[in-house]
């Protein structure tokens, strides 16, 4: 769990990590193209740091093509704000930088990445998910590079293949009970994992008209997503998720559980992948089982995203290698090497990635998604959904009060913050 918390962390970290993100350039021009343009002497792109191999092979493939050299620096993500935020403006930083997608918002709003000029058509390799992550108010604003979302993870020593519907696994919970055992866990007291039920049953954070996210138009307290809410207070009341899975400890009692053999199932994402198997665990995964509704579990989707910084005097010649490095052939070139799963939409049938249970089922899984909101007014819905769902998971409030109350104090917050 702790790969989750971290993961997590970016997105939380990266609010304030990448407020003063942008990026200048220490490159100069040079030749002139076939195209007209002038060639700068190079250009910098900020990789994140143990993860940079195959982008220095790209770099080294994209100089000997089009005789423009790439810099390749290894900044961690979290850490490029404090370097970023005076080398920038000094003209001395990089052309390409990493961020979360569901920050792209907040660095638009502060002018520190630039739209792509290739717009939509630079995003036509990806899938239909990842571009609308990295779309911001109509406009297009970086490359995707991974995709991650929570998926189902099972044992297969106890459960041979993934259940259809939620349903299934609700029985073979209330089966296993009897044993002392559980049969499905997740962290729904936790706004990030309990948005997949939720938006199953018709909630959304922000109403999306045609590409634009409307921060007055809140959907957490409709119908649906008290239907949802509902549901999910049903598995904390009925015992077939225990106590200890509420509140802060809740990710390490869930892997406690699943890796001692307790929990037949749990609802975690890739980056816990690992650690399970480390744990002796036979693992499965596949895409989240249908609802009761008969509809998809809508989890959050993130999507890490290269950006052309403002401060880049070479945002053509940035975009057209974050084309290359982000194509068919280095996008599989990192998925081998870090097990970063590409959006490239022709990856979904190659052997390589269609073969490997935990990647097929997060491309399967980020098809249902819904990429985590990418505007700023985002940061002031996580407090009150948590403590509106421990209310629900501890049944101390039902969940139409519950979720009225959480959406007043998210109105609020907004309305005080634009203030």
């Amino acid at each position: 769990m702790k790969k989750l918390v971290a993961g997590l962390s970016v997105s939380v970290m990266a609010v304030g990590a990448l407020a003063a993100c942008g990026g200048g350039t220490d490159s100069g021009s040079s030749d002139t193209s076939s195209e007209g343009g002038k060639k700068p002497a190079k250009i910098v792109i900020w990789e994140d740091t143990e993860k940079a191999e195959t982008t220095k092979a790209a770099a080294k493939a994209f100089e000997e093509k089009e005789g423009v050299k790439v810099e390749v620096k290894e900044v961690k993500m979290t850490d490029q704000q404090k370097k970023v935020a005076l080398d920038g403006p000094a003209g001395k930083g990089p052309d390409i930088i990493l961020l979360p997608h569901d920050q792209i918002g907040t660095v638009v709003d502060q002018g520190l990445i630039a739209e792509l000029k290739d717009g939509e058509k630079a995003l036509e390799p990806f899938i239909d998910t990842a571009k609308s992550a990295v779309t911001f108010d109509g406009k297009v604003y970086g490359y995707p590079k991974a995709v991650e979302t929570p998926i189902l993870l099972f044992n297969k020593d106890e459960l041979k293949e993934a259940p259809a519907s939620m349903d299934d696994l609700y029985k073979i919970s209330t089966d296993q009970k009897k044993d002392g055992k559980y049969g499905f866990l997740a962290l729904w007291d936790n706004f990030y994992f309990a948005h997949g039920p939720i938006g199953g049953y018709g909630g959304y954070v922000f109403k999306d008209n045609g590409g634009k996210l409307d921060p007055a138009d809140i959907g957490l307290n409709n119908e649906g997503a008290v239907e949802g809410m509902d549901y999910i207070g049903k598995w904390y009341k009925e015992g077939l998720f225990p106590k200890g899975l509420i509140g802060g400890g809740g990710g390490q009692a869930m892997d406690q559980l699943f890796g001692d053999k307790k929990a037949v199932a749990v609802m975690n994402g890739p980056w816990a992948v690992a650690s399970y198997k480390e744990k002796g665990i036979n693992l499965g995964a596949a895409a989240l089982p249908k609802l009761p509704n008969g509809e998809a579990i809508k989890t959050f989707v993130g999507v890490k995203t290269y950006a052309v910084s403002a401060y880049s005097e070479n945002a053509e010649w940035a975009e057209k290698f974050l084309a290359s490095l982000t194509g068919e052939e280095n996008a599989k070139a990192m998925f081998e090497k870090y097990n970063e799963i590409p959006p490239v939409t022709a990856l979904q049938e190659d052997a390589t990635i269609k073969d490997n249970e935990v990647a097929a089922a997060v491309f399967a899984q980020s098809k249902d998604g819904v990429p985590m909101p990418n505007i700023a007014e985002m940061g002031q819905v996580w407090e009150p959904m948590a403590a509106a769902l421990q209310l629900v998971a501890t049944d101390k409030q039902d969940a139409q009060k519950s979720a009225d109350d959480a959406v007043k104090q998210i109105k609020q917050q907004i309305e005080a913050n634009n203030q």
